[in-house]
């Protein structure tokens, strides 16, 4: 038996054949790679909703090259200080770059990922690394409450409710957030007034802050592919000009900072 839920009436999803099953019969089938679709029409709104596999396949490239590795290292670490079995969840789990990561780290685990992008789903479930995929919105986590043990969120929106819901008393809720100096030189080269990230106050209703670590660097980004790959990575790619990409579309080659924030939460009883 899973911890996925039935989008449709909430009640558990089983495995039979190649499909999740729940007692009411509704069936949902598992594609070739893998993974399953629990995403609901009406849990997706009009809003852009996930990377098209275009996108994905860039943000893949990108990050085996190891742009991002120092975030991925230090989020291993800290499953492994403070993962004491049982299940991980990771909503948003993109292409599966992180997950298969912490599937490596805490190997004991049971794991899970979540993102709304069917394509994102799909290419994480190619990495075959034993996690469970399904695309599904992280504002409707079709998981049953309390079922998760820790909860990973990284760069995803955040839906306190849902993450309260899915995680037991005393699970753990690791978080990673753009800082201030994040992709500063990138926004300077492209923009005429770039501004810094606001990092908002850590205080989260139904959590308490364990651990905030930054890990900041300079990333030297070497060809075109790799500039645009991590811009399309970003929130400015939905909201630049026609002008500003085509500043972006004449460099070759970048120096631009890496900062974030690695943050870990317990949620309180």
């Amino acid at each position: 038996m899973s911890i996925f839920t039935c989008p449709v009436c909430g009640e558990n999803l089983g495995i039979s054949g190649k499909s999740y099953t729940c007692p009411n019969r509704h069936s949902f089938d598992i594609s070739k790679s893998g993974y399953v679709n629990l995403l609901l029409s009406k849990h997706i709104g009009k809003a852009v909703h996930g990377d098209n596999k275009l996108m994905v396949q860039a943000r893949r490239e990108f990050l085996e090259k190891g742009y991002y590795s120092p975030l991925r290292e230090a989020l291993c670490e800290a499953v492994k200080r403070y993962f004491c079995g049982g299940v991980i969840l990771d909503a948003g789990c993109g292409e599966g770059y992180y997950t298969s990561a912490a599937a490596k780290a805490a190997p004991e685990a049971e794991i899970y990922g979540i993102d709304i992008s069917k394509a994102a789903a799909d290419c994480a479930a190619k990495r075959r690394d034993g996690a469970a995929y399904a695309a599904a919105s992280v504002f409707h986590i079709p998981v049953s409450d309390g079922s998760c043990d820790m909860l990973i969120t990284l760069f995803a929106p955040y839906c306190g409710e849902e993450f309260r819901r899915v995680l037991r008393g005393g699970g753990v809720m690791i978080m990673a957030i753009p800082s201030e100096n994040h992709l500063w030189e990138l926004k300077q080269a492209v923009y005429d007034t770039p501004y810094k990230n606001e990092v908002k106050p850590y205080e989260l209703g139904g959590f308490e802050l364990a651990e905030n670590r930054r890990i900041s660097y300079t990333m030297s980004l070497r060809s075109q592919e790799d500039i645009q790959s991590l811009f399309s990575m970003t929130p400015y790619y939905y909201r630049t000009g026609a002008e500003q990409k085509a500043r972006l579309a004449a460099l070759d080659t970048l120096e631009t900072q890496a900062d974030f924030e690695l943050l870990v939460y317990l949620r309180k009883d």
